[in-house]
């Protein structure tokens, strides 16, 4: 901290503030004495970084003290890291090695288990069988995952066909919170992934229509709307 007031000539309170807001942009995440940038996978467009800490903030509200969780890999479920800065005693899995590398920067870092398996390059994240073997070996008491799309209809969507990992996910967790944006909402992708069915919680932020909250709500799923 010391060492950033005297490079940009200005005191450690005026540093500590940018530092705070630069972490609610989703650009770095605090840690004692200073910071560190969160990979290129966390970086969010300004536009829309306001809107994922909203919702992340919505999803970690959900979480209790010594909560078991595993979290997937994308940029919306990355936002809930800096969130679990304060919460103790949690175990988190990822398949994401730039998730448990964010994880791993926390002060009060959580136990931290990897699921392991065959690395895809566009996924950046790790999928396969061995994962799907090592994940039901473990129960979760929440899983945390993004969507490309929300078929209101049909449940989420998304672009990879890599689609056994998420679904084992889903069935070794109690609940499934999904973090989607009100942008993906009737965005319709021909890969199903999670069906309403086996859907607990939607996190979104306050730009949903009445209608398409109703329906979501219609399908038996808690919708959490992030405040501004």
């Amino acid at each position: 901290m010391d060492t950033l007031a005297a490079r940009f000539s200005t005191s450690e309170v005026t540093i500590r503030k940018d530092l705070a807001e630069l972490e609610k942009l989703g650009l770095l995440l605090r840690r004692y004495g200073g910071a560190v940038s969160l990979p290129s996978e966390f970086a969010h467009e300004p536009s829309i970084a306001p809107v994922k800490q909203q919702i992340a903030k919505a999803a970690a509200s959900c979480i209790r003290e010594h909560n078991r969780i595993l979290v997937d890999y994308g940029s919306t479920t990355a936002a809930l890291i800096p969130e679990l800065a304060n919460k103790r005693g949690l175990l988190v899995m990822t398949n994401s090695l730039a998730v448990a590398n964010a994880l791993r920067e926390l002060e009060n870092e959580p136990t931290l288990l990897m699921t392991g398996g065959t690395w895809d390059p566009h996924s950046e994240s790790f999928q396969g069988q061995v994962a799907e073997q090592v994940l039901r070996s473990y129960d979760f008491d929440q899983l945390f995952i993004g969507a490309d799309g929300i078929d209101l209809n049909r449940g989420t969507t998304t672009f990879n066909e890599l689609l056994g990992l998420s679904r084992v996910m889903a069935e070794v967790a109690r609940e499934v919170v999904v973090m989607a944006d009100s942008s993906k909402i009737g965005r319709k992708i021909p890969n199903l992934e999670l069906p309403w069915a086996g859907i607990q919680t939607l996190v979104t932020d306050s730009a949903i229509s009445a209608e398409a909250a109703e329906q979501i709500r219609s399908h038996g799923v808690k919708l959490i709307i992030a405040s501004e």
